[in-house]
């Protein structure tokens, strides 16, 4: 009795282990790992970058004195307060951060404005840097700027000035270095390198003039793709509306590196209507800045 009980045992262990290999044959939970030549999906690298710089310090203050000469003749505490700027409303400081000055001088008010933008793709299949540089192509096309087109032509559009400004083969393009010289004046380049003097048209520390220029505004290098500042780069130039009494000139200057988009903006509002801003004096300064901070986010 006791063997003929045993034998249906031995018989029920041999069936498992059987059934087990049998089961252990057909790959994982889900059977799609363990088939040869199965698509593996790599997810999108993230950006070089996590977090952004304190925005309120990003700009030196020899460089702030230089770009707000005005804020030069106030007492120390009310110089104290224009240099420490006013911080951008934002909810998440780890994504968008900004900050702007203000500065007024007798004979003009200079305003500055720098933002930064952190982006994260939440596709997978799309990288950080991607999904970055899709925010600045929607800010390039809105500056009605191609990056097919050149740049001198397709700024006259923009700004309504001549398509000649800046031309001389690819001299309109790129950052301005090889600005036609019978545009500019023997002493700058639309890069902001002046002769003998450092970008920003004088060196940090030595405040502005603050002056407006009588430059005609034909001298102004029109709106355009800039050249090695970032991964991508455009400037705006923007002089007063059309009909306007008020000589507001205003520059802006937007690049990408990796995963942060950056703007600069730059400004200047002259105290009398029968004065008219240097534009090509804001364009130096705002792409002397631009090229600092784009330095600064690569260390």
């Amino acid at each position: 009795m006791r063997h003929k009980a045993y034998v249906p045992g031995a018989a029920l262990l041999a069936a498992l282990v059987v059934v087990g290999c049998s089961a252990d044959d057909g790959g994982g939970a889900n059977g799609a790992d363990s088939k040869p030549g199965g698509p593996t999906v790599s997810p999108a690298p993230p950006g070089r970058y996590l977090t952004l710089p304190a925005p309120c310090r990003a700009v030196p203050l020899p460089t702030l004195k230089d770009l707000l000469p005005g804020a030069a003749g106030l007492p120390e505490d009310q110089q104290e307060k224009v240099f420490r700027g006013s911080a951008a409303v934002t909810y998440d400081t780890d994504r968008k951060v900004g900050c702007s000055w203000k500065a007024d001088a007798p004979n003009a008010t200079r305003s500055l404005a720098v933002d930064f933008e952190r982006v994260v793709s939440y596709d997978p299949a799309v990288s950080d840097d991607d999904r970055a540089d899709a925010v600045y192509e929607k800010k390039r096309k809105a500056a009605g700027l191609s990056s097919s087109t050149a740049p001198e032509a397709e700024a006259a559009t923009t700004t309504g000035a001549p398509a000649e400004q800046g031309k001389g083969g690819d001299k309109g393009k790129g950052d301005g270095k090889a600005a036609d010289t019978a545009n500019a004046s023997p002493s700058a380049s639309a890069d902001g390198n002046t002769g003998g003097s450092p970008p920003g048209g004088a060196p940090d520390g030595t405040p502005g003039s603050g002056g407006t220029g009588s430059a005609d505004p034909q001298d102004v290098l029109p709106s355009r793709i800039l050249d090695n500042l970032g991964d991508a780069a455009f400037l705006q130039d923007l002089p007063k509306e059309e009909g306007s009494t008020a000589q507001n000139h205003t520059v802006s200057v937007v690049f990408r590196t990796s995963n942060v988009v950056v703007t600069v903006r730059y400004a200047e509002q002259p105290a009398l209507i029968t004065q008219r801003p240097d534009g090509r004096e804001l364009q130096e300064k705002a792409q002397a800045l631009a090229r600092k901070l784009a330095g600064q986010l690569s260390d």
